[in-house]
This record gives structure tokens, C-alpha cells and sequence, in this order.
């Protein structure tokens, strides 16, 4: 028998990621409501995302005790905070205990009617704004392409360095292409993802926004200018792809059934296309060119005060919602200039919030409650997970928000200040912030001086961040009360969702 378990341990060992993750969706599940509460389950790269039944069936204060939930956050969805990676690995084994409880419980006819109906109608109510929902659209377009621009961004640094050091050069060429090969087609993916996410059908989204990367197009003439392949980039494609969907839908309305399968694709296709082409690419490429220009004029000629309000004013901006708007700006300097200069200086936001943190923790000698909190969500506030130290610690007490902001603007005005004298800093790719956002690092000098300015805005913003909280953030009314025995129970919030604000900048 013996060695019939010695054979049997490798396996087991291999099995445990699995239960880990399946131990993590056991806890969870009974804390809010059990399978016949939740109505739909979906996650992005750092939260669980709960449609809710009944929100009052939660236990709140149960589920943010849990050791692997790094804070909850209240949208239209119910949002549990694991982290990157962990909720790329429970979500699954989440979904299999539901269902499989679910068959065990099964649910009335009335309940199966009701499905989604019970949903808290003040949450939809306190984000449902046009300009809310617009975004949160558009940011859905884009979210999903952040582990490929991730994944690309991070192969691209490694060949730049291969590069610059001489190294293995019969790879770089791979490495290249392996790097750029998703930039060169991102319209297309942008497509796709805009039909589907505005009703149309996602394939001829993403056949209207290939035209834009067509090397074909450099033979036709719009406005006595030639066509360059790509040209419009996402934003082009974002707009080709909405005008399919309407196309789209216009044809179905009024189109004959026995004709459908075969008039509205080439209808969508040749109507949109030919719009694309002598319109949409043209203005497309106008506005992505300014968003360059804009971009560099504001950090070349007042980089230290555009990066002390950029830095200062993005939590604010996640409160909103409106950072969400910052996704296409991002996406469109990165496709143009292989990197965006403005993800590091919105990444400070992220260094202000973790020197506030560590104040807190200092202040709260006696607060065993809170100081649990902070050490618990400060190693994911370092590599750029910034939600359970927001709705956590600094906004539920107020003052501490504020001096958060100052020292993400402080942060931001250092890496401003140095775009100004010429050295500019930018990120491959959009998603990580932190110190996760070392390997994305990209700018027109040196790696080293690169990495040491975006080094030392991180240190400016810890530290303007601790010092203003640290000084400023209490009265001696507040101390007393932070430092009684009974824990602190933040004020709950209801913050907007989005693609960036895992970046926690």
C-alpha cells in the first residue's frame, strides 16, 4: 500500500491549485445567499462580478473577513475583489458549485421567471447614467484585449532590451513578430467586440474594421490624401464596427426572411466598408493624430503641472467612472507610438494611496480591525490592486482620500517634470500599474533611465502620500475615535466599474 500513495502524491500535489480555488468558491458561495441567489456570474482580470437576487441575503462583513477576498465593491453588479490571476481560477470552480447545487436545489417556475428581476433597482439607478453607460460600453470593448496587450507589451520590452544588449540575435525577429502581430490587427478585435457589445453580429464587425488594416487601402484617395494601412486605428474600427450594427439592424427590420442570410451581411459589409473608407478612416486618423500631438504637447511644454493634475485627480475620476473615457485615448497612443506616456503618470495615483495606507496604519495603533485591513491589501497595492485600500481604509475615513491625491499628484508632477526636460515615460500596454508595471516600461532613452524615473515618482508619491496622511489626514477627534477598541465599519460605497481600476492607479 505504500507505494501505491507514494505514486499517488505527485498528483495530489498537482490537484491542489484546484481545491485551493475550490475551497475559495465553497467559502464564498454561502455568504451570498447560496445558488438560488445569484442570477448571473461573470469576472474581469481582479474582481468576481454577482448578479444578485436579493442583496440583503450578503453578509458583508463575513465575506471581507475572508482571507482570500481583498475587499467588495457595490456596482450593478455584486463585486468580490480577488485579485489577478485567483479570480481567473475560482470564477470556474464558482460557476460548477452553483450549478451543481443549483440541479441539486432546483428553482421554481416563478424564480426562473423572475431570474435578474430582483436585482437592486437604487444600484442600477446610481450608475445608470448615459454618460456612465456609454463608457462602461467602451470600456467593455477594451478590457478584453488587455491580457493580449499585456502579454505583447512584455515580449516587446524583452526583445528591446535583447536588442539594445546585442544579444541572441537570431530570435529577436521571432520575438518581434510575436510582439506586433496583435498590434497589427487590434482594429479587428476592437470590431468584433464592438458589435457584440452594441447587439450587432461580432463577425461582420470585425470584417468592417479589417478594412482599416488592409494593405489594399494604399491605393485609394480620399480628400486628395492616399490611404495608409491602419490608419483611423481603434478608433476608426470602433466606428466602422457601430455603423455595421446599425446597418445591421436597419437590414434585418426591413429585409424578407428568405432574403436575410444572404442581403443583410453584404448590405452591412459594403455600405459600412464603403463609409469606412471615404469617411470614417480619414477623420478617424485626423483624431488619433491629434490625441498624439495633444498628448506630447501637454507633456512637453507643461508636463509637471498636467502630470500634478493627471496624478491628482484620477481616484476622484474612478469615484466617477470618467477614467473609463482614458481606455481609447491609452490604446490609440500605444498603437501609434508603441507606448502610452500618460499610464505612469496615473499610475502615481496607485503610490499615493499605498504611502496613505502605511500612515493609516501607523496612526491606528490601537485598531486591530483596521491595521488587519491595511496589511492584508498593502502587498496588492504595491503591484497596482488598488481597490481594498480605496474602499477599505482612505475613503470610508475621508481626509485620507484627499491626501491620497496628493501624493498621486506629487508622483505625477516628478514623471511630468521629467517629460518636460525630454525623457519620457510610457507603458506598452494598459492594465498593471505599481510595480507590476516595471516590465511594460518603454520610453524614448535608456531602459535604466526610464525605469529610474517612473522609480522615483513611485517614491515621490509613497512618501507625499504618507506625510500629508500622516500630518494632515486627522484631528486629534478623529485619532481618539480611530483608536477606540470597537473596530471600524466603513460606510459602505458604491463605486463605478471598470477595465482600469484593477490597474488600483
Amino acid at each position: 500500500m505504500a507505494p501505491e500513495n507514494k505514486d499517488r502524491a505527485p498528483e495530489a500535489k498537482d490537484r491542489a491549485p484546484e481545491t485551493k480555488n475550490r475551497v475559495i468558491a465553497a467559502a464564498i458561495l454561502p455568504l451570498v445567499g447560496g445558488p438560488r441567489n445569484i442570477a448571473s456570474i461573470a469576472h474581469c482580470m481582479t474582481r468576481l462580478r454577482l448578479g444578485l437576487q436579493d442583496r440583503a441575503l450578503v453578509e458583508d462583513e463575513a465575506l471581507k473577513a475572508l482571507p482570500s477576498v481583498l475587499g467588495v465593491v457595490e456596482d450593478d453588479t455584486y463585486q468580490i475583489v480577488l485579485g489577478p490571476g485567483t479570480v481567473a481560477r475560482v470564477a470556474p470552480e464558482f460557476e460548477a458549485l452553483v450549478a451543481a447545487e443549483a440541479a441539486q436545489q432546483p428553482r421554481t417556475a416563478t424564480e426562473l421567471a423572475a431570474r435578474g428581476a430582483d436585482l437592486k433597482a437604487s444600484a442600477k439607478a446610481r450608475n445608470a447614467t448615459p454618460t456612465k453607460l456609454l463608457l462602461r460600453r467602451i470600456a467593455n470593448i477594451f478590457v478584453p484585449l488587455i491580457p493580449a496587450l499585456i502579454g505583447c507589451g512584455i515580449i516587446a520590452g524583452l526583445n528591446g532590451l535583447l536588442v539594445n544588449l546585442g544579444w541572441l540575435p537570431g530570435l529577436t525577429p521571432a520575438l518581434a513578430a510575436i510582439a506586433s502581430g496583435f498590434m497589427a490587427l487590434i482594429a479587428v478585435f476592437v470590431g468584433y467586440n464592438t458589435a457584440s457589445e452594441f447587439g450587432g453580429t461580432p463577425v461582420l464587425g470585425g470584417a468592417v474594421a479589417s478594412i482599416i488594416v488592409f494593405a489594399g487601402v494604399a491605393k485609394i484617395t480620399v480628400f486628395g490624401q492616399t490611404l495608409a494601412p491602419g490608419q483611423g486605428g481603434v478608433l476608426g474600427a470602433l466606428g466602422a464596427a457601430l455603423l455595421a450594427v446599425y446597418v445591421e439592424k436597419w437590414c434585418r427590420r426591413r429585409v424578407p426572411e428568405a432574403l436575410d442570410v444572404l442581403v443583410t451581411p453584404t448590405l452591412t459589409v459594403l455600405i459600412s466598408g464603403l463609409v469606412t473608407l471615404y469617411g470614417l478612416m480619414f477623420l478617424a486618423g485626423e483624431v488619433s493624430t491629434a490625441i498624439g500631438h495633444g498628448a506630447n504637447w501637454l507633456l512637453d511644454h507643461t508636463g509637471a503641472f498636467a502630470g500634478l493634475v493627471l496624478g491628482g485627480l484620477f481616484l476622484p475620476l474612478v469615484m466617477l467612472g470618467l477614467h473609463q473615457a482614458l481606455i481609447p485615448i491609452h490604446t490609440t497612443l500605444i498603437e501609434q507610438q508603441g507606448y502610452t506616456v500618460l499610464l505612469p503618470i496615473l499610475a502615481m495615483a496607485g503610490a499615493g494611496q499605498v504611502g496613505c495606507a502605511v500612515a493609516v496604519y501607523l496612526r491606528a495603533k490601537h485598531n486591530d480591525s483596521l491595521r488587519t485591513t491595511i496589511r492584508s491589501a498593502l502587498p496588492a497595492g504595491f503591484l497596482g490592486v488598488g481597490e481594498p485600500l480605496i474602499y477599505g481604509v482612505s475613503l470610508p475615513l475621508g481626509r485620507p482620500f484627499i491626501t491620497a491625491c496628493a501624493g498621486g499628484a506629487a508622483g505625477g508632477a516628478f514623471v511630468g517634470l521629467f517629460s518636460m526636460l525630454g525623457d519620457k515615460v510610457g507603458s506598452t500596454a494598459i492594465g498593471p500599474s505599481g510595480w507590476a508595471l516595471f516590465p511594460l516600461l518603454q520610453g524614448n532613452h535608456g531602459l535604466g533611465t526610464t525605469i529610474g524615473i517612473y522609480a522615483g515618482g513611485l517614491l515621490t508619491g509613497y512618501a507625499v502620500g504618507f506625510a500629508a496622511t500622516y500630518y494632515f489626514a486627522f484631528t486629534r477627534e478623529t485619532l481618539t475615535a480611530l483608536n477606540t477598541p470597537a473596530p471600524m465599519k466603513p460606510a459602505p460605497a458604491s463605486p463605478p466599474a471598470s477595465a482600469l481600476e484593477r490597474t488600483g492607479a
